[in-house]
């Protein structure tokens, strides 16, 4: 495993964290045994940064994260938590908070539920439209402070919002949506964060299985939230797999999987991005540290590119509602 700095002044990471988000319930059942054994199994191969938010299974994801950590050195782990979405006992999705006192409410929770002291990247999920984004940042500014947090990260905002955040304190990174599929933020975005020294996570780099070359129309159960994705419905989805098996007869002359050339594209795309491997299985995150060994060229990066251009996948990645709390959608 290699590492690099998270941003100019985050922490040193491993080019590649672990998404935790798909082990408490958000595709279905997980198997708690193996969820385990699969962090283990990403800590033994070097993987320090272990991501996850305190709505993951309403604070599943944190205690489970607490479980496998048991035992083990605590700073062998880079633990990243979002906070802020609220959700009800369907498990449905009601808006955000990122009130400052409702900030410290959520943190308290998270160091309860993970069992520590301290948390190494705190950040909200989304932008509160009801909340000045200064405030937020100045009150975790204050739990940066007083040791509850060592650096402050942003999730889904645009440059506008990432400016004015960075202006209160340092931003670590910002943990956006990127990949083959997703690009958007190459726009302005990205830009902007490399202007101010601030990393990427990008989540979602395989569209949440969509291009692993694995996904198959009739594997969703009702429990899976992808059953309410655009890009994974009806004519979208009969589109966008089109688009996989053009990308699988390139893996295949490199003698690798689609997933492991979609994970080693965004890799390519600069130190200063980490993707998150969304694994809930120790063979998936097997087949995906297979793509931290692959070299791209760039006549490799143009034939991947021409093979799925920017823009040419069906859907939103999101569904409409959702949509409409992304500001990092405003650029």
């Amino acid at each position: 495993m290699q590492y690099h700095q998270l941003g100019k002044i985050g922490p040193i990471s491993s080019i590649v964290g672990l998404g935790c988000m798909g082990m408490s319930g958000m595709y279905g059942y997980s198997d708690r045994s193996e969820s385990i054994a699969t962090i283990h199994a990403a800590m033994e191969a070097g993987i320090t940064l272990l991501d996850t938010g305190d709505f993951y299974g309403m604070g599943h994801n944190e205690m489970l994260i607490a479980e496998a950590l048991k035992g083990r050195n605590r700073e062998q782990a880079i633990i990243s938590v979002k906070f802020g979405a609220l959700r009800d006992p369907q498990g449905g999705w009601n808006g955000f908070d990122a009130r400052p006192a409702a900030m410290k409410n959520f943190l308290a929770c998270s160091l309860q539920r993970l069992g520590v002291d301290y948390i190494d990247i705190y950040r909200p999920a989304r932008l509160d439209s009801t909340v000045p984004i200064e405030e937020t940042i100045a009150e975790m500014s204050d739990m940066v402070k007083a040791g509850y947090i060592r650096y402050i990260g942003l999730s889904e905002v645009g440059s506008e919002t990432i400016r004015r955040a960075a202006a209160i304190h340092p931003i670590c990174d910002l943990q956006i949506e990127y990949a083959l599929i997703t690009r958007d933020i190459e726009t302005s975005i990205l830009p902007t964060c490399r202007d101010l020294g601030i990393g990427i996570t990008a989540y979602g780099v395989l569209s949440r299985g969509l291009i692993s070359g694995h996904w198959r129309k009739d594997t969703i159960n009702s429990g899976d939230f992808r059953a309410h994705s655009p890009r994974f419905q009806g004519e979208n989805a009969e589109h966008n797999l089109k688009l996989v098996e053009n990308l699988r007869s390139f893996a295949l002359s490199k003698d690798a999987s689609p997933a492991q050339i979609a994970i080693a594209w965004v890799l390519a795309q600069g130190d200063d991005i980490v993707p998150l491997i969304g694994a809930r299985r120790q063979e998936q995150l097997q087949e995906s540290l297979g793509a931290t060994t692959l070299n791209l060229s760039k006549e490799d990066l143009k034939a991947i590119e021409s093979i799925i251009p920017k823009g040419s996948v069906a859907g939103t990645r999101y569904p409409t509602g959702q949509m409409a709390h992304l500001d990092s959608e405003r650029g």
